[in-house]
Parts: C-alpha cells; structure tokens; sequence
C-alpha cells in the first residue's frame, strides 16, 4: 500500500503540473478571436481573411499532430512538452510585434507548429501515470485547465480594449517562458520515474512512424473514432471561432462582452462536464468497460440540439443556456477521447493515434471556420454553419455507437 502511495501521488502531480501548461496553451490560441475589431483596426483585412488566422493555426497543427504524436511515443515525451511550451510562448511574444497582415498570418502558422507537440504527449503521459479506473477523469482534469483558459480567452478582448491588441500576447509569452522553467524542474515521464535514479535513460519504445500508423489504420473501430473526431471539431471549431462574433453582432454586445459570453460561460460548462464525465466513465466503466464510449455517445445525444437553441433564438439567456449545454455535454467527449483510444488502439501508439485524430478534427475545424468567414462576406448568416454542426453532431453519435472496444491496456 505505501509503495502505491507515492505513485500515485506522482500521477496526480503530472496532472497539475499540466493543467497548468494546459491553460496557457488554450488561452494563447484562442484569445485572437475575441479581439477581433481591435486588431482590424490596426491591420486591415476581410472577415474571411480573420478567420483564415485561425484556419491556418489548425491546418499546420493538424497536419504536424501524427508526426508530433510519433514524437512522443518514440522520444521523452515530458521533454517534448517542455519543448514545445518555450516554443509557443515565444512565438506568442512574437505576435505581439507583427505589424502587417503577412506576418500575423505567419506567426499564427508557427504557433501551429510549436503547439503540435502538447496534446499528443501530455495525454499519452497521463495514461502512463493512469490506469484504467482513473484514467477518464485524470484527463478530464487535465483537460479542465484547457477549458479554463479557452475560456479565459475573452480576457484577450478585454486587454485590447483597454491597452490594445498586442499587450496580451506579449504578457501570456512571458509568463510561458517562466512555466517552462518550472515545467521542466517537476515534470518526469513515468518510465523514468519508475526505473529510479540509477536509470541512465529512459526506456522508451522503439517505436516507427509506419508501422504505428498500418497498426491504427487497420483497425476499424479507430477509423470510426477518427470519423467521430473529426466531425466534432466541426462543431467545437464552429463555436468557438465564430460564436464571439455572432453574439456581439446578433446581441449588440461589447467586444469584450461579448467574447467573455462567448467564451467564459462555454467554458465554464465544459469545465463541469468533463469532470463529471470522466468521474461518470471511471466509475461506470467497473461494470462496463466500454463506459468510456457510452458516456461521450450519451453527450452527442443533447449536444445537437443545444447549438440548434444557442444559434436560433432571439432571446440571448436562452443563446447562453444553449451554449453552455453543448459546452457541458460536449465535453464528454473530451474527457473519454483518449480512454477510447486506449480500448481500439496499441498501447505504443498511443500519442501518434491522439495526432491522427488531431489531424482530421483540425482540418475539419479549420475549413469550418474559414467558411464561417466566406459565408460572412456573402452577406449569409453565420448561424448556418452552426446549424451544419448540429447536424455533425448526430452523426458522431451514429459513429459512436459502432465502435466495439477491446480490454483496456494497462
């Protein structure tokens, strides 16, 4: 029992530590959307040429995840994430002093490249520390800090009103650069920490890129979490690319209120449904081990019809409750997506595998935010592509229900 304890205390330490990474890497990426007016004050461009800054962040992210998931299955992925983290805090210092459209289009593409590298490896290192009976909701927490500072992002629009665009992004660099270097003092990957001291190196798998990508692929109930993935990005990319926007125009609100109601109250729900929905799998999952498919296939049932009320309605409390559904409900998903991959996938890909879904669920997201801004500039209203989410939704609960999950791997 003692011997337990103090690996279990570690597991939990990695979680805080990277809840704490997880935060930055959310709140950096997102508060571009909640500034918008005061950034097209500076730099001119169209709505789709704002919403192709952040379709560029996704493409590049998405297209880097499987390599950067291989990173992490082959490489120390603790150090893969401490890495990444300096890389995306100065990259944010960077976007601070971009003073043409060109250059803020390029500083959005290698924040794509720097934040690649985080996800894949910080959830890979979870299920490490994590087994079966608390894995949902050890990335649920993990993913609550990511939640937090999604929903932060409206602070961005609040700084840009108040001391212009470019102060945000230069102070969140800063205070990357200084959770990096705390980052890298505590944070071990399991492998090292369970061989001891006297281990010279870690043990770490010999893992290659092909074949980890022949054993997903060959795998058809990984092929149907992949659908399911990268449909849901059309929606969460939809929300939240384009909701600030739509409530401050079709509400009359402030930028920075709007943003914040965008954001905060989204989040805040997202933050209550993935703890609660990795709480509900780890627990359900003691008499049924494919709880963690069961959960997030329940949430798609009344995600769907929570965007349909947020983009619908006149009155804005029924638009923020109906955000704040969705939020909840889609953030089961978020807090069993690796848990499933765990069930239909090797346990030596499992960083690469979270990379491929990233992929498809980035260039889904990304195309359906620039369209977002096409759509704008034809005069349609933006809640159409809302409603497109909606329907996504259905069918990721459709896909959902046809995976049949293996045993879980340690």
């Amino acid at each position: 029992m003692s011997a337990s304890e103090p690996s279990l205390k570690r597991a939990w330490l990695v979680v805080a530590l990277l809840w704490f990474v997880g935060f930055l890497n959310y709140l950096d990426r997102v508060m571009i959307t909640t500034m918008r007016q005061s950034i097209v004050e500076v730099i001119p461009m169209t709505d789709a040429q704002f919403g192709l800054l952040t379709t560029i962040f996704l493409v590049v992210y998405g297209l880097l995840s499987p390599f950067a998931g291989y990173l992490a299955d082959r490489f120390n992925r603790s150090h893969v994430i401490v890495i990444s983290l300096v890389a995306w805090s100065a990259i944010t210092w960077l976007t601070a002093h971009a003073t043409t459209y060109g250059e803020l289009l390029a500083t959005r593409a290698l924040m794509g490249i720097s934040e690649a590298c985080y996800i894949p490896a910080a959830l890979a290192l979870i299920a490490d520390y994590h087994g079966p009976k608390t894995r949902s909701l050890a990335n649920g927490v993990h993913l609550s800090g990511v939640m937090v500072g999604a929903g932060m992002g409206g602070v961005g629009g609040m700084i840009a009103e108040s001391h212009g665009w470019a102060k945000a992004f230069e102070w969140f660099g800063q205070l990357g650069i200084v959770l990096a270097i705390v980052t890298a003092i505590f944070l071990r990957d399991q492998r090292v920490a369970a061989a001891g001291k006297a281990a010279a190196t870690p043990a770490v798998e010999d893992v290659k890129l092909g074949e980890a990508l022949r054993s997903l692929f060959g795998s058809r109930d990984f092929l149907l979490a992949l659908g399911y993935w990268g449909l849901l990005g059309m929606s969460v990319w939809s929300v939240v690319g384009w909701m600030p926007t739509y409530l401050k125009e079709h509400f009359s609100l402030g930028q920075g209120v709007a943003g914040i109601s965008a954001t905060g109250y989204y989040q805040g729900a997202s933050i209550v449904g993935i703890l609660f929905g990795g709480w509900l799998a780890d627990r359900w999952s003691r008499t049924r081990p494919n709880a963690p498919v069961l959960v997030p296939l329940i949430g798609m049932a009344v995600a769907a019809p929570a965007i349909l009320l947020a983009s619908s309605t006149t009155v804005l409390p029924l638009a923020i409750a109906g955000l704040m559904l969705f939020g909840l409900t889609k953030s089961f998903a978020d807090a069993n997506m690796m848990p499933i991959l765990t069930l239909v996938s090797d346990k030596r890909y499992r960083a690469t595998g979270y990379g491929v879904l990233n992929l498809c669920a980035c260039l889904v997201g990304g195309i359906t935010i620039y369209a977002g801004g096409a759509l704008r500039d034809a005069q349609i209203n933006v809640s159409t592509i809302f409603h497109f989410g909606a329907a996504s939704v259905v069918v990721c609960g459709v896909l959902l229900y046809f995976v049949r999950p293996k045993p879980a791997a340690p």
